[in-house]
């Protein structure tokens, strides 16, 4: 049977996935917002705020590696209800988290030129950028201690409230843009700063609501109303294992990321248009797998923590969150299938453009089909169940010693067509599905990190 009949299974995983799905999807809603607004006020500040953009996407998978470490083994220590070693975790997390922000905030501070010219040469670019990273710095620490606050939460299976709390950011960051970015109702047209402005209040807003959250109404956690205990050099080096690898993985791909767009950056304007109009709709559309992923991770861990000795239930559920990421992959990429050409039109493209745009679409329909499978089982039940190495390895197999090398040789020295080009980009996602398959069913990612 590849379906299980245990109605417990889906009430949890249902409760768990949409929760981080939809707050997936508006936290991804803010970035467009900002990236809209000040496409219709200028060219400059759009990109300006685009190159300060590519540290946020550099810090925002550091945070997640400390966020998903702590997910791993806190939510195993939830299975066994011991919330007091997950109150531990989350100290642990958000010392490492105040380190990194400070870290990054310093280095902002004194050599944001020097930062700024590793993304772009162009002047006015950099001058925008330099206006906006002098606000959005401050945003960096918040952030990171907003995302482990999340985090922990997510871990003992509340996901409503970082939900919540995304909506009223996207609100309070679309308002205010509107108001300071345009100058309207009597204020300055601030431009960019505006913006910058409108990202750094919701980030505030967001940190100040999950922490009233926690001080007033929080039952499960009961971070601030129970005294921190037990933080051990055993816990340090518990976290820092999972940690290590899950850190090396991101940070790499955060790299490999802005790699593997310049190849197309360097090919035609009409390919840097194409690729950015299709890759705005898979994005949508990725965040959805990225919930599954991370609801998953906490299902599993959760379960192993609680019943870890309980095989038989393991592989009954692990065997039907493989044929739901399936399901869902397939209709999601008949979705992207669908409404590619009604996408395509709301953009002014030319014609060569916009057949572009439809090709690497039709392209993305078959890479989400594999996305959507070995995404989900790698990061969602292997990495979620204690096994954070392979993804390390099988991401820096794939991308720096096969996608990268192979796509640059098909860009610049076989001089390869657009499309063919991202097929080699995104191959990974196809051919990744066999290890993690294997992997997956085999059960050596099984392991019980709580002592």
């Amino acid at each position: 049977m590849f379906l299980t009949k245990d109605r417990k299974f889906y009430r949890t995983l249902t409760s768990l996935m949409f929760g981080v799905i939809f707050q997936n999807i508006i936290a991804y809603s803010i970035n467009m917002a900002d990236n809209l607004m000040l496409g219709s006020y200028s060219q400059a500040s759009l990109c300006g705020a685009a190159t300060v953009n590519q540290i946020q996407f550099v810090l925002q998978q550091m945070t997640l590696a400390l966020g998903d470490s702590l997910v791993i083994i806190a939510s195993q220590y939830w299975g066994q209800k011991r919330t007091s070693e997950v109150r531990s975790l989350t100290v642990i997390a958000l010392i490492c988290g105040s380190f990194l922000g400070i870290i990054l905030f310093i280095l902002t501070s004194l050599f944001p030129v020097s930062i700024l010219s590793l993304f772009t040469d162009d002047p006015s670019y950099i001058r925008e950028g330099l206006a906006y990273l002098k606000i959005i710095r401050f945003t960096y620490p918040l952030y990171i201690l907003f995302t482990i606050l999340i985090s922990s939460l997510r871990s003992v299976e509340i996901v409503n409230v970082a939900l919540k709390t995304s909506i009223f950011s996207l609100i309070t960051d679309v308002t205010i843009n509107e108001i300071l970015i345009f100058g309207r109702f009597g204020f300055p047209q601030l431009g960019i700063t505006g913006a910058a402005i409108g990202t750094l209040t919701s980030r505030i807003l967001e940190l100040t609501l999950v922490c009233i959250y926690l001080l007033s109404f929080d039952t499960r956690l009961q971070f601030f109303s129970h005294r921190i205990s037990g933080i051990s050099k055993q816990m340090f080096a518990r976290f820092f294992k999972i940690l290590t690898p899950s850190f090396i993985s991101n940070t790499l791909w955060s790299i490999a990321t802005p790699i593997q767009t310049s190849i197309l950056g360097h090919l035609s304007s009409d390919a840097i248009a194409a690729n950015s109009v299709s890759t705005t709709l898979f994005q949508y559309l990725k965040v959805i797998t990225v919930g599954e992923a991370s609801a998953s991770s906490v299902f599993i861990g959760t379960l192993i923590g609680s019943d870890g000795k309980n095989k038989k239930k393991i592989k009954e559920y692990t065997v039907s969150l493989q044929w739901i990421y399936l399901f869902a992959g397939c209709f999601l990429a008949f979705v992207l299938f669908m409404i590619r050409h009604p996408f395509l039109s709301m953009y002014d493209l030319s014609s060569n453009a916009y057949q572009m745009s439809d090709q690497l679409l039709l392209v993305l329909c078959v890479v989400f089909l594999g996305m959507a499978y070995q995404m989900p089982a790698g990061v969602g039940i292997i990495k979620g169940g204690g096994d954070a190495s392979y993804v390390l390895f099988l991401n820096v197999i794939s991308t720096w010693l096969i996608v990268i090398p192979i796509s640059y040789l098909a860009a610049f020295v076989w001089k390869l067509p657009v499309f063919v080009v991202v097929i080699f980009l995104n191959s990974d996602q196809i051919f990744k599905c066999i290890p993690t398959y294997i992997h997956v069913n085999r059960y050596r990612w099984i392991r019980t990190l709580t002592n």
